[in-house]
C-alpha cells in the first residue's frame, strides 16, 4: 500500500488538538459502545437551558416513526413568537453526527439554535436509532420520517413546505444526502437543498484521505471501519454493494438530487468521498457548491469554534442558506 503523507492541520487548529490529546477518551469500541452513550443526553446544554434570553422558543416533540417503527423525539425551535398564523418561513431538519453509532440531539442544538435566530426559521433537531442495536436501515428510515412529519405538518409549523432543507454533520450529513435520495426516488415532499458539513458517505474506506488520518485527527479510520462495521455488518461493512441510502457514495445516480452544500476539511479522511460527491453532482448537471478548508480536521467548527475557519464556514452556510432559501 502507498504511504499517504497527512495535510497539515492548521496552525490556529492545533490548540483544539492538544487540548484534546492531552485529555484522552477511552477507545471506542462496540464493547464500551453503552458507556460512551451514557449521559450523552447531559453532555451539552438542554434546549430550554440555550434558548434562554435568545429571540427564540423551543418544543420537545414526539411524532410517528417509520411505519411499523418507535415513535421519534423531536426538539423543534423556531423565532418567538412564530405560531400557525404567522407568515410561513423556511424549516432546517437536522440530524446529529456521531457516526451513526454514538450522538444525541442536544449536541447540535447549538447549531441549529444559531440559524434559527439568524435567518429568522424553523428548526427541527431528530433523534434517530443508532447501529448496531439497530443497524441499516433504522436510522436513515427515521430520519426520512421526521422530514416527511416536517413536510406534512408545516402549516401547524408555520413552514413553507416549499423551503425545507435537509442537513447534519458527519454522519448527520451523510443521512441528510441518504434522505435527499430517498426523496427523489420516493417523489417525497420537496427539497429547497441538502446542507452537507463533512458528510459520513463512503463505507469502502479506500480514498487517500481514508488512508492519510490513520490514528491521528479527530474522527479517524479505525472508527469509521467499525462505524460501518456495525451499520452494515461485516460482509457489506466495507463492499461496493452496499446499499446508497446507507451509503450515498454508493448511488448510481445523482441526478435530480436538491442542491447541495458540501463543506469539508482539507486534513479530514472525509475530503476525497465529499469531493467526488460534488463533482459527480456536477457531472449530471446538479447543483452543488463545494467547500474545503485548508488544514482543517473533521468538526473543527465545534472543536475550535472561536477561530477563524470556523468564521468563514459559518459564514458560508449561511450565505448559502440565504441564497437557496430566498432570504
Amino acid at each position: 500500500m502507498t504511504a499517504y503523507p497527512p495535510v497539515p492541520f492548521a496552525d490556529e487548529l492545533l490548540p483544539a488538538l492538544e487540548a484534546m490529546n492531552a485529555a484522552p477518551q477511552p477507545p471506542l469500541t462496540e464493547e464500551s459502545l453503552p458507556h460512551t452513550r451514557d449521559g450523552a443526553d447531559r453532555m451539552f446544554p438542554a434546549a430550554a437551558e440555550l434558548v434562554a434570553g435568545r429571540a427564540v422558543e423551543t418544543e420537545e416533540r414526539v411524532i410517528p416513526g417509520p411505519a411499523g417503527s418507535p415513535e421519534l423525539e423531536i426538539t423543534i425551535f423556531r423565532p418567538a413568537g412564530h405560531d400557525a398564523a404567522s407568515a410561513p418561513v423556511p424549516a432546517l431538519v437536522n440530524y446529529h453526527g456521531g457516526g451513526m453509532i454514538v450522538g444525541h440531539r442536544s449536541w447540535e442544538h447549538g447549531r441549529v439554535v444559531d440559524l434559527v435566530e439568524s435567518l429568522g426559521v424553523v428548526g427541527v433537531n431528530v433523534e434517530y436509532r443508532l447501529a448496531p442495536e439497530h443497524p441499516y436501515p433504522a436510522g436513515v428510515e427515521d430520519n426520512y420520517a421526521a422530514f416527511v412529519w416536517t413536510a406534512e405538518h408545516a402549516a401547524e409549523l408555520g413552514v413553507d413546505p416549499e423551503r425545507i432543507v435537509v442537513m447534519g454533520g458527519s454522519a448527520g450529513g451523510g443521512f441528510a444526502a441518504a434522505v435527499a435520495l430517498m426523496a427523489r426516488d420516493r417523489k417525497g415532499p420537496a427539497l429547497a437543498g441538502q446542507l452537507l458539513i463533512c458528510p459520513m458517505l463512503d463505507n469502502t474506506n479506500s480514498t487517500v484521505g481514508s488512508y492519510q488520518y490513520d490514528g491521528i485527527g479527530t474522527w479517524q479510520r479505525e472508527l469509521n471501519l467499525l462505524a460501518w462495521r456495525m451499520v452494515l455488518g461485516a460482509e457489506l461493512a466495507s463492499s461496493t454493494d452496499a446499499p446508497a441510502y446507507a451509503a450515498p457514495s454508493r448511488a448510481e445516480d445523482l441526478a435530480g438530487l436538491a442542491p447541495a452544500f458540501i463543506e469539508v476539511g482539507a486534513a479530514e479522511m472525509f475530503r476525497d468521498e465529499d469531493v467526488d460527491y460534488a463533482s459527480r453532482i456536477w457531472a449530471t448537471g446538479g447543483q452543488a457548491e463545494l467547500h474545503v478548508w485548508g488544514g482543517a480536521f473533521h468538526g473543527f467548527d465545534m472543536y475550535a469554534p472561536d477561530t477563524e475557519l470556523t468564521r468563514a464556514a459559518l459564514a458560508s452556510r449561511d450565505s448559502w442558506l440565504r441564497r437557496v432559501l430566498g432570504l
